[in-house]
């Protein structure tokens, strides 16, 4: 399962995101509020961890926004600010779980894991024929389950977290399915486009190309 961690404090969000990593989740870091809400919209997250002050909008702000998105996976605060007011404003902004800094962490991973026991139903993505389970990482078309390697699946899941029909560019999977700088000269996600369609077989159209910009998944053949 994959995990938003929102944090500035580059030293608590690396400890928060070993701590996310030793737990067996995927975890990706946001350092400001914008960058925050352009990851979450993608809807590859099962889990936003979100901390209240942050440069380019703060955590009310990150969060209204992405609920406004149709993000629909929990959300918790992480933050110093204790105040019943302020926790209430938090939840009321759209917030799932509130936990205040400083925090132990074995309540941090038993709030995480009570969340995404909560939300299992977000675990599972459908677009037309195509159905991924991101609690056991299985992916399913037509009834049949499809082997597909870990960036295969992570490129599947990318295109199909961004909507039917929405196009992702080559900068962005590479930038988030492989880690990766954008190098012009790279074939990867060709590479792996190409092995994709080869593996839907009769579906191959539900992967497009869109022209100049990169690929997008569709539910249904136009």
């Amino acid at each position: 399962m994959k995990i938003l961690i929102v944090e500035d404090d580059q030293k608590l969000a690396r400890f928060v995101l070993r701590v996310m990593t030793e737990e067996g989740y995927q975890a990706d870091l946001a350092t400001s509020g914008e960058e925050a809400i352009r990851q979450g919209k993608m809807g590859i997250y099962d889990l936003v961890l979100l901390d209240w002050m942050l440069p380019e909008g703060d955590g009310l702000h990150v969060c209204r926004e992405l609920r406004k998105g149709g993000y629909t996976g929990p959300i918790m605060m992480l933050t110093a600010r204790a105040e019943l007011r302020e926790k209430v404003l938090g939840l009321d902004a759209g917030a799932d779980d509130y936990l205040v800094k400083p925090f132990e962490v074995e309540e941090l991973v038993a709030r995480v894991k009570a969340l995404l026991r909560r939300t299992a139903g977000f675990a599972a993505l459908r677009l037309g024929d195509l159905e991924i389970d991101r609690l056991s990482r299985k992916v399913h078309l037509a009834g049949k389950t499809l082997d597909l390697t870990t960036k295969e699946y992570g490129l599947l899941l990318y295109l199909a977290g961004a909507g039917d029909g929405k196009p992702v560019s080559r900068t962005t999977l590479l930038a988030n399915v492989w880690d990766l700088s954008f190098d012009p000269s790279s074939n990867l996600v060709e590479v792996h486009i190409s092995r994709l369609r080869d593996k839907l077989g009769g579906y191959a159209w539900m992967i497009e190309t869109v022209r100049g910009v990169g690929y997008c998944l569709r539910a249904s053949q136009a």
